[in-house]
């Protein structure tokens, strides 16, 4: 069982063709460690093993007939519950959404993984309506981190990233408004992707509106690059995705780590020119640069040269909360966590004006990083300035500020420009927390990121080291710590 576990995507899809084993026990050993796991952790709100079971068991005899249907057909995913099943129901971490009511609609990745064979393992948990960097809500309880229980996994798509270090899914969709995907991949130690804004299609329409991404949460950037071959399929119902461009990711992170950074000019920022980094996470990233070098990338040490975009953030984002709130009423709103609804009827006192001095600033910000990649190939940052704290809290313990915004400095500012960004593992705190490195491109160059990625972990990886807990019993496995 922790054979199979501990396997990428593509690892069990080798084992299913060459009939190792099959997507039926892969789903049984996967529902077992979330059987198992999943009290301590939180990662999943919604399991329904015949249903998955049902789904496994058609695969595997796709298999047997030689008629597999795509490139995941048999591979376990986790399902970040704002996504549309038709199975099962999406609460978004609510009281206030009436589970009938979402039965029977399917989002457009939900879609493309079911016409391409993936085995849906469940509904994995956010904070309400995903509005925050960490995860909890008034249904689910509290999402811990896989490394240390008492940590937050990083939010809105925690559940997802609690789930994949622990072999409860090699694979896992997230949504990214602010950091969502980046966030959690951070703090929970796997690779998260938020693409280039409407190259992966999503319905409905997000309330946080062209801030919003949806993408892959993986152990290895080639699971990512796989995904992203699936979640990029065309979708008629999201307006603003983009034409399908044909692009193989997979085939695009091919080679050895030199092959993929020849040539490659990468901008190196510590600190954006504003942020208060934690020593830890500095040297590691500054090591990662260092080896990007010695791989053969240009790297250069310069800021991109723009001030905190915070105020600007804050009014699109609240704007969005909002706007998810706008038909919720008072009783209804009791139900709710006090903090969304404090924040969204804070933003609901802005004027139009404000609105849209904040999509000025938002375009000027892309202006001036779209003319920065034009030097550039990429920008390579810390994913976080911390690493993970207290479960349950909002911010660490005396945080200057209340808002989760101001501990994710480096991940918001390109969910205002749209462009590609990924959180990739680059070691550990002296206290067993995982560090994330994020490497950011132009607007629409997500091959690119992906390549560097790849090249990166080839050089560097540390797929090797899980969570205690993903070998121990959950009484064991609550004790902080790594294991290789």
């Amino acid at each position: 069982m922790k054979e199979l576990l501990s396997m990428s995507a593509m690892e069990l899809l080798d084992g299913f063709r060459e009939k190792r084993f099959s997507p039926v026990e892969a789903a049984q050993a996967m529902l077992g460690q979330i059987e198992r796991c999943n009290p301590v952790v939180n990662a999943y709100n919604l399991v329904d093993p015949e249903t998955t079971l049902a789904f496994a068991r058609e695969s595997e005899q796709r298999y047997l007939e030689g008629d597999v249907v795509g490139p995941l057909d048999g591979v376990p995913v986790a399902i970040k519950d704002v996504f549309l099943t038709p199975q099962w129901p999406t609460i978004k971490g609510s009281n206030t959404i009436d589970p009938e009511s979402t039965l029977g609609k399917e989002a457009p990745c939900v879609a493309a993984l079911n016409r391409n064979g993936a085995v849906p393992l469940g509904k994995t948990t956010t904070p309400e309506f995903g509005w925050k960097g960490v995860t909890d809500n008034p249904v689910d309880g509290v999402t811990r981190n896989p490394w240390n229980p008492d940590k937050t996994a990083g939010g809105s798509s925690g559940g997802s990233a609690a789930a994949v270090p622990l072999g409860m899914g090699p694979l896992a969709l997230g949504t990214d408004a602010g950091g969502s995907i980046r966030i959690p991949a951070g703090f929970s130690g796997l690779v998260g992707l938020k693409p280039s804004f409407g190259e992966v299609p999503h319905w409905p329409a997000s309330p946080f509106g062209t801030l919003a991404h949806a993408g892959p949460m993986t152990w290895t950037v080639a699971d990512c690059a796989l995904m992203m071959n699936v979640l990029s399929e065309p979708d008629y119902r999201d307006i603003n995705a983009i034409p399908r461009r044909n692009i193989d990711y997979l085939a695009a992170i091919e080679g050895e780590p030199q092959d993929l950074l020849r040539g490659v000019h990468i901008a190196f920022s510590a600190t954006l020119g504003y942020v208060q980094v934690d020593k830890e996470i500095a040297q590691a990233v500054q090591a990662a640069a260092l080896q990007l070098q010695s791989l053969g990338a240009e790297v250069t040490e310069v800021d991109p040269g723009f001030d905190d975009p915070l105020g600007a953030f804050g009014h699109l984002f609240y704007g969005g909360a909002a706007n998810a709130l706008r038909t919720i009423g008072k009783k209804q709103r009791a139900l709710m966590d006090p903090q969304l609804v404090a924040v969204s009827e804070k933003a609901a006192q802005l004027s139009m004006l404000d609105y849209l001095e904040a999509t000025n600033e938002r375009a000027a910000l892309s202006e001036r990083m779209a003319g920065f990649h034009n030097k550039y190939d990429l920008l390579l940052t810390p994913t976080l300035p911390i690493t993970a704290f207290t479960a349950g809290r909002e911010v660490p313990e005396d945080w200057p500020s209340t808002r989760w915004p101001s501990w994710t400095p480096f991940t918001y500012p390109f969910n205002m420009t749209g462009q590609p960004a990924i959180s990739v593992p680059c070691g550990f705190g002296a206290a067993g927390l995982p560090i994330g490195l994020q490497l950011v491109g132009a607007r629409f160059d997500d091959r690119s990121v992906l390549r560097a990625a790849q090249a990166y972990q080839l050089a560097a990886p540390l797929t090797h080291k899980r969570p205690r807990l993903f070998y121990e019993d959950a009484q064991q496995g609550a004790a902080t710590g790594v294991d290789a």
